[in-house]
C-alpha cells in the first residue's frame, strides 16, 4: 500500500440483489415458515435445505459451548446475504431475509473466529420478489450486511495470521511463504477500514521505503516478508548503484518472535475495533456514499501499488493482493449497484459499464492464475500483460468515479 492515499471505508454484499432484511410485505412470505438451525462446536444442522422464495426465518439455538454467529452466504461462499452474532450458549435468535432464487450456503462460526463450521448448500426456488419498504431501510441494511462482511473477513484473519506466524517463529519457512500471499487475502479485502484506524495499517502493512520515509519502525507483514525471500547480498540496482538492504541480516529467532507477536496483536487490535460500537457509528455515517467510495479506493489501491509491482517486492506475490482488492471493489459496487442503477437509463449504462470493466479484469487475472490456485509470480508477467492491467483497470476506473455522485441523485 502506499500510504498518501486517500482513507475510506469498503463495503460489500452479493453481485445483484441477493436478499434485505425486513423489507417485504407479509404477503410475500415464503411458505417454508421458519427454519430451525442448530449450531454445535463442529456442526451447523439446518432443518431443510431447500426453501421458496421470499421472506425466509432461521431461528437459531446456539448448541455449542461458545458464542457463536450463523450466516446464510452467497453461491461464492464469500459474499454475506444475512447474518445474526453473539448468540450465547444456550441462547436462540433468529434472523429474517428476503431471499431471492438461487443457490446459497448457511454455515456457523462458534467463537465466532476462523472459517465457521457446517457450510452446507442451501437452494432457494420459485420467481424473484420485489423488495419494498423506505429506501433509507435498504440502504441502511446495505450498510449493514457490509459491516457483517468485514467482521468476517477479519475474522478469518486472526486464525490464519496466527498460524502464518507460527510457522515464521519455528522457522519453517517453506511453510510461511506458501501461507504468505493467502493470508493477506483477506485483509486486502477490507484493507481500507485498517487505513482509517491512524497507525494500525502503518504497523500491519507499510513497505519498508513508506516507513522508513515517516520515521516508523519497520514492523507488519513486509517485515516478515523479507526475512522469508532474503534479498539476494550480491545484487545491485539496475543503474548500477548498491540496493539500500545491501548490508541487511536475516532476524534472529528472538527478533522474529517479537515481529510475529507484534502482527498477531495487531490485526487483534483491528478485530477489536470491527466488533466495536465506534466502527458501526463510522459506517453508519458515511452510508452508502462510503460503500461507493470504498469500491474506488480498492481499484486504487491496485493502481497505484500492485499494477508496479512493488507491494510485495521480496515475495513477488502481488497478484494475490491484485485479486483480493479487485474482489472487495468488485463486491462494494455489486452493493450499491442497485442504487445507481434506479436513477435511469444514465445509471442502468454505468452500471452495464462498470459490470463489463469488472468481468474484463476477472477475465485477465484469470489467465495467470487464481486466488484458490495461486498465481505466477510477478516477475515472470510481459511489459504487454504489465500494460493490459493497466489499461483495463484505467477502464474500469472511469465509470467508477462516477458512481458516488450517481447513487446520491
Amino acid at each position: 500500500m502506499t500510504p498518501s492515499r486517500l482513507l475510506a471505508v469498503t463495503t460489500t454484499v452479493g453481485l445483484a440483489a441477493l436478499a434485505l432484511t425486513g423489507c417485504v410485505a407479509k404477503s410475500d412470505v415464503a411458505a417454508s415458515g421458519a427454519l430451525k438451525v442448530t449450531s454445535t462446536d463442529t456442526a451447523c444442522d439446518v432443518s431443510t435445505a431447500t426453501a421458496s422464495s421470499g421472506t425466509l426465518t432461521f431461528d437459531v439455538t446456539n448448541a455449542s459451548s461458545d458464542v457463536s454467529e450463523f450466516y446464510l452466504l452467497a453461491n461464492d461462499g464469500l459474499r454475506i446475504v444475512g447474518e445474526v452474532e453473539n448468540i450465547a450458549p444456550g441462547a436462540s435468535r433468529s434472523l429474517t431475509v428476503l431471499a431471492q432464487p438461487g443457490d446459497y450456503y448457511t454455515l456457523c462460526k462458534p467463537g465466532m473466529v476462523g472459517e465457521g463450521v457446517g457450510r452446507t448448500g442451501f437452494s432457494v426456488t420459485g420467481d424473484k420478489i420485489a423488495a419494498t419498504g423506505d429506501d433509507a431501510e435498504q440502504k441502511q441494511q446495505a450498510v449493514t450486511l457490509y459491516a457483517s462482511f468485514v467482521k468476517d473477513q477479519v475474522e478469518q484473519l486472526v486464525p490464519a495470521v496466527a498460524t502464518f506466524v507460527a510457522a515464521y517463529k519455528a522457522g519453517d519457512d517453506d511453510k510461511a511463504r506458501t501461507l504468505f500471499p493467502t493470508t493477506r487475502a483477506y485483509y486486502e479485502r477490507i484493507e481500507p477500514v485498517a487505513e482509517s484506524l491512524g497507525d494500525l495499517d502503518p504497523r500491519i502493512d507499510y513497505r519498508e521505503v513508506d516507513a522508513a520515509a515517516e520515521g516508523l519502525t519497520w514492523t507488519g507483514f513486509h517485515r516478515i516478508e523479507k526475512d522469508l525471500w532474503v534479498p539476494a547480498q550480491d545484487a545491485v540496482n539496475s543503474d548500477g548503484s548498491t540496493p539500500a538492504w545491501k548490508d541487511w541480516a536475516p532476524s534472529t529467532p528472538a527478533e522474529r518472535a517479537t515481529h510475529g507477536d507484534q502482527l498477531i496483536a495487531d490485526v487483534g487490535q483491528l478485530n477489536d475495533y470491527v466488533h466495536s460500537d465506534e466502527f458501526t457509528q463510522a459506517l453508519d455515517a458515511q452510508g452508502v456514499a462510503g460503500i461507493s467510495n470504498g469500491a474506488i479506493a480498492l481499484l486504487d489501491e491496485v493502481a497505484t501499488g500492485k499494477i508496479s509491482g512493488e507491494e510485495d517486492w521480496w515475495s513477488g506475490t502481488d497478484l494475490w493482493d491484485f485479486a483480493a482488492n479487485v474482489e472487495g471493489s468488485k463486491m462494494a459496487f455489486s452493493l450499491v449497484q442497485e442504487f445507481a442503477a434506479s436513477s435511469g437509463d444514465k445509471g442502468k449504462n454505468l452500471v452495464s459499464k462498470i459490470q463489463r470493466g469488472y468481468d474484463d479484469l476477472d477475465a485477465s487475472l484469470a489467465r495467470h492464475g487464481s486466488l484458490a490456485t495461486g498465481f505466477v509470480t510477478y516477475s515472470t508477467l510481459t511489459e504487454s500483460d504489465k500494460r493490459e492491467f493497466t489499461d483495463l483497470i484505467n477502464a474500469l476506473a472511469e465509470p467508477l468515479s462516477q458512481l458516488t455522485s450517481t447513487i446520491l441523485e
